[in-house]
């Protein structure tokens, strides 16, 4: 505390902020009247300062402003810019809750859960805002040979005023959760005892949030989600790369955008996702207790890997033609479909001698890295505006993004 009133004592015998009777007002440029000097009180790493400023009050906005707030980060918020800065570090991997406790056990710095809340979200929005506007392309350099992109979706709990209208897999056709669609890029080039490509290290980056992926016709631009895919492509190098790779789970939306963004890209089904795809055919075919799903679903997984689509409808078609079970007929013809859909994006043979990962291991990961751990905890529900905020920090900090945003943010305010 002794630090902290050295600090208010400096600060406060510092009254260069006071620029005349009158400064133009940042909003609408017209003159604001100086209004005398405020005090308020902010949370610092030192503890709690109490500072007086000058005070201006635009007679036009109706709005009265601070100069020294702006220059020393502290508009619009209790907290100092080193405090944000810890309150959006701590955010991303614990609750509010939480992190109010750990800044308090192991900084001395007291702030609510609340306000760690409403910082986060100012926060989050803020480096979501950054990662729109910052595009730098990577450099030659940093492209590998091949890289892999991946996209994928993950349900995360909302409150019911977020749910109104939308239709979902209660029992009632109502929805608890919303969609995070999620993009990843990386690169593979190192390779195990088998020789199956293992991820480069450190070369995963993360980009996610609740928005629509789907691009309507009339639509004058690409889906925001399209948009956001397009700028990590563009940032990581993946259009420049010698060879490039979608991977996905099979989902129609995944395709599409990935032919519209990337025609020349190779697309590859997770082989995993496939493989599981056929063990619940099994187990509507045969019961989900029974041995012979198991040995049946291992045998389709065996033809799977070796490029035997042909094998595996003729199976899925003998059960078909001889069941008359409505429902596991129309399973079974579903899984056809699949298989169909998605053949040319099945050749794993192929593609493993090609060098190519058939595993959206990454992507599955990133879904419960980026996502789960931090927003599907018990009892979270959120807004769309919370958990956008807390996803943009997350990716940003697993990304290795999250030091340049404060660096940009450094800058703005100097400027």
């Amino acid at each position: 505390m002794v630090a902290a009133r050295a600090v208010e004592r400096r600060l406060n015998a510092d009254v260069s902020d006071h620029q005349g009777a009158a400064v133009p007002c940042p909003r609408c440029k017209e003159p604001a009247k100086y209004a005398g000097r405020h005090a308020k009180t902010w949370q610092s790493v030192l503890g709690p300062l109490t500072l007086e400023r000058a005070y201006y009050r635009c007679d036009r906005c109706k709005e009265g402003f601070c100069p020294r707030d702006i220059v020393l980060g502290l508009q619009n918020t209790s907290v100092s810019p080193a405090v944000a800065r810890m309150i959006g570090l701590a955010a991303v991997m614990v609750s509010f809750e939480e992190s109010a406790e750990l800044l308090d056990e192991l900084a001395g710095v007291k702030v609510n859960a609340k306000q760690v809340e409403r910082t986060a979200e100012v926060l989050g929005a803020e480096v979501a805002e950054d990662e729109r506007r910052h595009v730098e392309a990577a450099g030659d350099a940093e492209i590998a040979p091949t890289m892999y992109l991946g996209m994928d979706g993950t349900g995360v709990p909302m409150r019911k005023e977020e749910l109104v209208g939308r239709k979902g897999k209660q029992a009632d056709g109502s929805s608890k959760t919303r969609e995070v669609k999620l993009c990843t890029v990386w690169s593979a080039e190192g390779r195990d005892r088998d020789g199956v490509p293992v991820r480069d290290e450190g070369s995963i980056s993360y980009s996610a949030a609740i928005e629509r992926a789907a691009t309507r016709d009339t639509d004058a631009a690409c889906s925001v989600f399209a948009q956001r895919v397009e700028r990590e492509a563009t940032r990581r190098g993946f259009n420049r790369a010698a060879r490039q790779a979608v991977l996905g789970d099979g989902a129609p939306w995944i395709w599409n955008l990935a032919a519209e963004q990337h025609p020349d890209a190779i697309q590859i089904v997770d082989r995993y996702h496939a493989k599981e795809h056929l063990s619940d055919v099994a187990k509507i075919i045969y019961g989900a207790t029974s041995d012979f799903a198991a040995a049946w679903a291992e045998a389709r997984h065996d033809e799977l890997d070796d490029g035997k689509l042909h094998k595996i409808v003729a199976a899925l078609t003998v059960h078909y033609r001889s069941s008359t079970d409505a429902t596991k007929r129309d399973e079974v013809r579903k899984c056809i479909g699949y298989l169909w859909t998605n053949r040319r994006r099945m050749r794993y043979p192929d593609f493993r001698e090609q060098g190519l990962c058939t595993s959206t291991a990454v992507v599955e990961s990133g879904c419960k890295v980026a996502v789960g751990t931090r927003l599907k905890r018990a009892g979270m529900h959120w807004t769309v505006r919370g958990a956008n905020a807390i996803i943009a920090l997350r990716c940003s900090k697993l990304s290795g993004r999250f030091e340049d945003f404060w660096e940009r943010r450094a800058q703005r305010r100097t400027a």
